[in-house]
């Protein structure tokens, strides 16, 4: 099984960003967990602060298939990308969009997710742990668990 897990802006410097919020964990301690506790999945990691960039992944997931599941956090461009939502839409897998911080428990203009609305399920406000209870409930849709 192959999981996408694709993470927008600023996630690599995760481990520079609000401690208080966000912890002192990196984006590649997240993917060292998830290589760990899910080690029967191939779980592919990509990065990028180019909105463009994220589009022409999930493109290239539209065209060449390859993944059985998407993990996703588009950073503030959840509550912002228009064309990130409707590249997602596009992707006939199932699909997790995963926060590391309560995103109702922060600034109005973050309690609306453009991009959640076209995954199956949003888990947000566990930290680290958020890519963790997503790739269960990801692996549970895939293997029609849900």
């Amino acid at each position: 099984m192959h999981i996408l897990v694709l993470n927008g802006p600023n996630l690599n410097m995760l481990e520079h960003r609000d401690p208080a919020r966000y912890g002192h964990t990196s984006l590649p301690d997240i993917a060292s967990m998830l290589h760990r506790e899910f080690d029967t999945v191939t779980t592919e990691f990509f990065q990028s602060n180019h909105e463009g960039e994220l589009v022409e992944r999930i493109h290239q997931v539209v065209h060449e298939g390859g993944v059985d599941g998407m993990l996703v956090n588009f950073g503030g461009l959840t509550h912002t990308s228009v064309v990130l939502r409707d590249a997602l839409a596009m992707v006939k897998v199932p699909k997790v969009e995963v926060h590391l911080s309560n995103i109702h428990a922060r600034e109005p203009f973050r309690h609306a997710s453009l991009t959640g609305g076209v995954c199956d399920g949003i888990i947000a406000g566990f930290s680290a742990n958020s890519y963790r209870y997503g790739m269960q409930a990801l692996l549970d849709l895939i293997n029609g668990r849900s």
